[in-house]
């Protein structure tokens, strides 16, 4: 087989899983805390016919070498924690995060997962909740059912006006927790990241302080996918889809030509 086939082969599957990447960013561009990805590439293994500074005689050495690449491939995904634009919504359960950050959520199986989402809503039991899945914030922050104004600081104190009390009730605190390494984290969907071993132990503190982001009630913070920046990028994409394609046509058409002459 030609090398080269081989090598527009592997350009072809890297801006392939490029497009995927893309697309994936394009179609979450209206979700709540969405972050968007980039592919990363790297070239793959090179073929050494000639070393560079290997010698060419007894007195002289080459000057550069002679080494084929065998192609690209994509190696990584990569998640920007970049802030989003902040949406007002009025809704009191809403909140967004300015800064760094994450709410801790729990999981029906016991574990803890991370999200930038802060579009809440009460269960039965009048606890704050995701509200696709229903899963618990943490802490845990029950509203009693006869409160009638709630209210969340920017610190992350969160309090009820009860009917019949003149003072309002502080029903619990939010805090946010926070990675060294957040690119590390793993999104498993629903909005949701959970730790692994490269985005380092959760650290958690009060809104505001030791570098979290502050809270802001009544807003979400909206996907930071460009649309534009990434319609760009899908055409770069497809381009390289195109050139790749056409180097095995055009060797397809040199190979047949060799095989019509011999």
């Amino acid at each position: 087989m030609h090398p080269a086939l081989w090598i527009s082969k592997t350009g072809l599957d890297a801006a392939q899983t490029d497009v995927s990447v893309v697309s994936n960013n394009l179609a979450n561009a209206s979700t709540v805390g969405f972050k968007k990805s980039r592919a990363v590439f790297e070239d793959l293994l090179y073929q050494n016919i000639n070393q560079p500074g290997g010698r060419s005689s007894a007195d002289t050495e080459l000057p550069s070498g002679l080494m084929l690449g065998a192609g690209s491939k994509v190696v990584a995904t990569q998640k920007a924690f970049t802030q989003g634009n902040l949406l007002t919504t009025e809704n009191a359960l809403d909140i967004s995060i300015q800064g760094r950050g994450f709410f801790e959520i729990l999981q029906p199986d016991g574990t803890l997962a991370y999200t930038r989402n802060g579009q809440f809503t009460l269960n039965e039991d009048g606890e704050m909740v995701t509200p696709g899945a229903g899963f618990q914030l943490q802490p845990v922050i029950a509203v009693p059912e006869d409160a009638q104004q709630i209210t969340i600081s920017q610190d992350g104190e969160v309090s009820a006006t009860i009917r019949g009390q003149a003072e309002p009730v502080v029903l619990g605190q939010l805090n946010l927790t926070d990675f060294i390494n957040p690119t590390g984290l793993q999104p498993i969907g629903q909005n949701l990241f959970v730790e692994t071993a490269v985005s380092g132990a959760p650290l958690q503190g009060v809104p505001g302080l030791e570098g979290l982001g502050s809270l802001n009630q009544g807003s979400l913070e909206t996907s930071n996918v460009n649309v534009t920046e990434e319609l760009v990028n899908l055409i770069e994409s497809q381009r390289l889809y195109e050139m790749n394609s056409k180097v095995i046509s055009s060797v397809d058409q040199m190979l047949g030509q060799v095989i019509q002459q011999l």
